[in-house]
C-alpha cells in the first residue's frame, strides 16, 4: 500500500476535507518532505491543470498522481450526472471526461463523488440510476483507453441517496457492461454507513480501487475513533496494493494533519 495526500485548488471548498490549499508547488513540496508517495488533486476543471507544470513537479519531488477528483463540477459549476436537465447531464459528463483524459495521461484514475447527484423532485430513483449507469458506460471505457480504472465513490446518506455502501454499489456495478469501474472506499463515509468496515472491504475485494484514509470525524487517522487494525487486516487480506489517500480536514492545520496522517500510515502499514 502507498501513501497519498490531497491538494485542493478550488477556493469554494475552503474548509472542506483537503489537506493542502496553497497551490500545487506548495503541496508537492510539503508532501515530498513528509515522505508521501503521491498526491491527489482536486481541481476546478481539467482546463485549470497544466500538464507540463505537474510533470515537472512529479519529477522534481519524486511523487506520483494518485487520482484526480471531479467534485468541483458540482461544488463550483453545479453539474451532476443525474440532473433533470439533459443539457446539464451532458455538460457534467463532458466535464468528467476531460478529467478522465488528463488523469489518464499521468496513469491516474478520475474520481466520481458528488457529481453523481441524487434522485429528488420529479426524478425517480430508477431514472437517476439509469442516467448514472449511462454515464458510467461511457466513462469506464474512456478510462480503460488510458489504462486506468474509473473510480465510483459511494457517499454517506447526507450527501447522496443513490448508493451509500459497498453492497449496494457492487450490485449496481454488476449491472454495467463496462468492467472498468472500481469502488472508492472512503473510511469516513463507511464509518457512517457500514455495520462492519472490515467486512465491507472484504466484500469489495478486487473491485476496490482506491481508499480515502480518514478517521470517523473526517480528521487524520488516529484523531477519531475508527479501529484501524481490522481495516488494515481486511485490506491485506484482499491484496489491496493501492493508495491510502488522506482526504481529511486540515485540523488543527495542514502541517499537523499531514504529519498525523504519515505517522498513522507508517505505523499501520508497518504493523
Amino acid at each position: 500500500m502507498r501513501s497519498a495526500i490531497t491538494i485542493s485548488l478550488v477556493p469554494e471548498t475552503k474548509g472542506g476535507p483537503f489537506v493542502f490549499w496553497d497551490g500545487l508547488a506548495d503541496g508537492f513540496a510539503r508532501a515530498a518532505k513528509l515522505g508521501f508517495d503521491a498526491v491527489e488533486i482536486f481541481p476546478p476543471s481539467a482546463e485549470d491543470l497544466a500538464a507540463r507544470e505537474i510533470k515537472k513537479l512529479c519529477t522534481e519531488h519524486n511523487l506520483k498522481i494518485a487520482a484526480i477528483g471531479t467534485g468541483a463540477g458540482w461544488v463550483k459549476h453545479k453539474l451532476r450526472l443525474t440532473d433533470p436537465d439533459a443539457t446539464v447531464r451532458r455538460r457534467a459528463q463532458e466535464f468528467i471526461a476531460a478529467i478522465v483524459d488528463f488523469a489518464g495521461s499521468f496513469g491516474a484514475p478520475a474520481i466520481l463523488g458528488s457529481m453523481q447527484g441524487r434522485w429528488e423532485g420529479g426524478v425517480s430513483r430508477e431514472q437517476a440510476i439509469a442516467w448514472l449507469a449511462e454515464a458510467l458506460e461511457q466513462l469506464g471505457p474512456r478510462a480503460h483507453a488510458a489504462g486506468v480504472p474509473f473510480l465510483y465513490e459511494f457517499l454517506n446518506r447526507y450527501e447522496t441517496n443513490l448508493f451509500n455502501n459497498v453492497a449496494g454499489s457492487l450490485e449496481f456495478l454488476q449491472t454495467l457492461r463496462t468492467q472498468n469501474v472500481k469502488l472508492l472506499g472512503d473510511l469516513f463515509h463507511m464509518n457512517i454507513e457500514e455495520a462492519d468496515i472490515a467486512a465491507a472491504l472484504r466484500l469489495a475485494g478486487p473491485k476496490l480501487g482506491h481508499v480515502h484514509f480518514a478517521d470517523s470525524n473526517r480528521r487524520a487517522v488516529g484523531l477519531g475513533h475508527t479501529d484501524m487494525k481490522p481495516v488494515m487486516a481486511a485490506l491485506r487480506e484482499i491484496g489491496y496494493d493501492g493508495y491510502l489517500s488522506a482526504e481529511v480536514l486540515a485540523l488543527p492545520d495542514s502541517e499537523a494533519a499531514a504529519r498525523q496522517t504519515m505517522a498513522s500510515f507508517r505505523s499501520l502499514v508497518a504493523g
